[in-house]
């Protein structure tokens, strides 16, 4: 099902522009996001292939089934909260039966929740990306070798280092493991012309190999000095450097680019959804009324420009979510939304729109 079939179909009950535009946060070359509720046919709904949303390939269309729409509602969801308090000129479309339902009579201490916690989750990802952009992982991939380190007296040296120092080669070393102390490996060196002691170096591969290599020692030979292989260490970069390359892949690359132009290394965007998720949630708390337009809208786009320093931000942010904490334990909303009410007003929804087209 595809929402050219619902339009077809005659099955959308609600249809508003949402996102920047009904923030009012919307620059000119702003996208236009639709957002909506659908209604099954009888048939459908009672058969085996429920559909729950419907959006599109870009998903900045989506519509959601009336019972996925209500059940949405009750766990306080921020998008669908915002869909049912959109500002009259953002609705496109709105049938004469939705109009039961009022957002007000939704809002709950559940808000707290969802849009608060999921902006300190926004705070994080901010975080995250900063340190991306301000400490980006060189081009070149490090090895197992950057992570070892060989004793010299009372200290230790990086591997490639001591070997330059020595005037060896690691295909002249060979390792064994000393027991009882893991990643700690006995290094001998083959000093013969023609390395007839056939060590296999200290790795199989340098640019693949994910371990050191151990190599057969004849009797009698002596280490000449320990090897220690920071194996945690390069776990932890391994992953740093996977998901900082999974990151460069996937990124926006037009928000990037806003992000590198103001100079203030943080995705203003993002931030920008912080403040708003944080000041619409105190507003809930302390009015028992939804925002959609802001009415800091000045404050925000001041936000996307990149008129703050990042670190300025984040201290706001997390002063806020402390503001936020406050008013919603002083608030007199419910612990969570009727659910009986709720389940009562969808019903009798269905009923009504099922009556009124039962030849679908």
């Amino acid at each position: 099902m595809t929402i050219s079939d619902l339009r077809q179909r005659g099955l959308i009950l609600f249809e508003a522009i949402s996102g920047s535009r009904a923030y009012g946060t919307d620059l000119p070359h702003s996208d236009t996001d639709l957002k909506g509720v659908f209604i099954l046919p009888e048939t459908e709904f009672y058969g085996l292939d429920y559909v729950p949303q419907v959006a599109n390939a870009t998903n900045d269309e989506v519509f959601y089934e009336l019972r996925r729409f209500v059940e949405l509602l009750l766990k306080n969801n921020p998008t669908v909260l915002e869909l049912l308090g959109t500002p009259a000129d953002c609705i496109l479309y709105r049938h004469p039966l939705l109009e039961a339902f009022r957002v007000e009579e939704f809002l709950s201490q559940l808000c707290r929740q969802s849009f608060a916690e999921y902006a300190v989750a926004q705070i994080r990802k901010a975080r995250g990306l900063n340190k991306k952009i301000n400490q980006p992982e060189p081009p070149q991939r490090k090895s197992v070798l950057d992570f070892c380190y060989v004793t010299v007296g009372a200290g230790a040296q990086p591997v490639a280092a001591w070997l330059g120092h020595q005037g060896l080669t690691a295909g002249q070393c060979g390792l064994t493991n000393v027991p009882h102390l893991p990643d700690l490996y006995a290094l001998f060196v083959d000093h013969t012309p023609e390395q007839r002691l056939g060590y296999r170096g200290l790795v199989r591969d340098p640019e693949a190999s994910q371990d050191v290599q151990l190599s057969p020692v004849p009797k009698g030979q002596q280490p000449v000095a320990y090897l220690s292989f920071n194996r945690n260490g390069y776990s932890t970069y391994c992953r740093v450097y996977r998901e900082y390359r999974e990151w460069e892949q996937k990124r926006n690359t037009e928000r990037y680019q806003n992000t590198v132009q103001h100079g203030k290394n943080y995705d203003a965007k993002n931030m920008l959804h912080t403040f708003r998720l944080l000041r619409m949630a105190e507003e809930i708390a302390r009015t028992g009324r939804l925002h959609v337009r802001r009415p800091d809208r000045d404050f925000l786009l001041q936000i996307r420009r990149g008129e703050f320093e990042y670190e300025e931000l984040v201290a706001q942010a997390e002063a806020l979510v402390q503001q936020v904490e406050q008013a919603f334990a002083a608030s007199t909303l419910p612990a969570a939304p009727d659910r009986h009410a709720a389940e009562q007003l969808l019903v009798q929804v269905r009923r009504a729109w099922y009556a009124q087209h039962s030849n679908p």
